[in-house]
């Protein structure tokens, strides 16, 4: 019965994911056709050329890049989960306010971002308008705007799993802490942080994974000049029409991450352990 209840699911698993997965493994091993495409003969040629030095400091920028969004998604969603943990009776209306980007399309809300961050744009015509500034800043087009729009995309996948950390959190123990003189910055970065690692540790793959994927955000707003692992695939798959390389680079992407979840979660036995 158990079995015959998971089947559907496996089924769908096997057609969704399997399969395709095991397209791109095929396509990743073939030679690019001359008009596009794939064909033989099989190759290892893809893989080896993702270890050159050109695509190397993509691969750095990227994990650079994702590392710097997922830190500051942490520092600024962690006081924002804090304070929604802590609203009483308001924590719907607030877990609302955050799901709300959600309801546009994440494209609509990237072009915002490009009218705000633009020469003509809404920050540098309020700085011109109180005499801070004499000429545009340039915001767009480099990879503090690609930072700034992967933390605004990808902040509330880290504030979800922070206050369902937060919200479980004994209160007793923090007042067993301020009993014993525990000023309020150790209480917090004594007791509240290590008990909530969970959620940290959850929010922060949440964000990290996709930031490692992003393709949308870094063209729109880093306008070619901040090529990210994301732009390298898509660039590959369309513009370039090499479908076989796109597929090793995909591949070899995932294989790093999957490596780094492999060693988050057998660390995280070993200290249940």
């Amino acid at each position: 019965m158990r079995r015959a209840a998971l089947a559907p699911a496996v089924v769908v698993t096997a057609l969704l994911f399997l399969a395709p997965m095991a397209v791109i493994v095929s396509y990743s091993f073939l030679s690019r056709g001359a008009y596009g495409g794939v064909e033989l003969p099989w190759t290892l040629e893809n893989y080896t050329r993702f270890w050159d030095p050109l695509y190397g400091s993509i691969l750095v920028r990227t994990f650079a890049m994702a590392a710097v969004s997922t830190a500051l998604c942490l520092v600024l969603g962690f006081p924002l989960a804090l304070f929604i943990s802590r609203a009483g009776s308001r924590r719907t209306l607030y877990l609302h306010l955050v799901m709300l980007p959600f309801w546009t399309s994440f494209l609509i809300r990237t072009y915002a971002w490009m009218f705000l961050l633009r020469d003509t744009g809404l920050v540098n015509t309020v700085l011109q308008a109180f005499g801070l500034i004499k000429d545009p800043l340039p915001l767009l087009y480099n990879p503090t705007a690609v930072i700034v729009g992967l933390v605004y995309g990808y902040l509330p996948f880290m504030v979800l799993p922070l206050y369902s950390s937060l919200e479980k959190l004994d209160k007793s123990l923090l007042e067993a802490a301020a009993d014993l003189g525990a000023r309020p910055w150790s209480v917090l970065f004594r007791v509240t942080i290590p008990l909530c690692l969970p959620g940290i540790r959850a929010g922060s793959l949440l964000v990290f994974i996709p930031c490692l994927g992003a393709y949308l955000t870094p063209d729109l707003l880093g306008g070619g000049k901040s090529i990210m692992i994301g732009n390298l695939v898509q660039n590959q798959f369309t513009a370039a029409r090499d479908w076989p390389f796109g597929a090793a680079v995909s591949l070899a992407l995932m294989a790093l991450v999957m490596l780094m979840l492999c060693f988050l979660l057998r660390r995280d036995g070993e200290e249940l352990l």
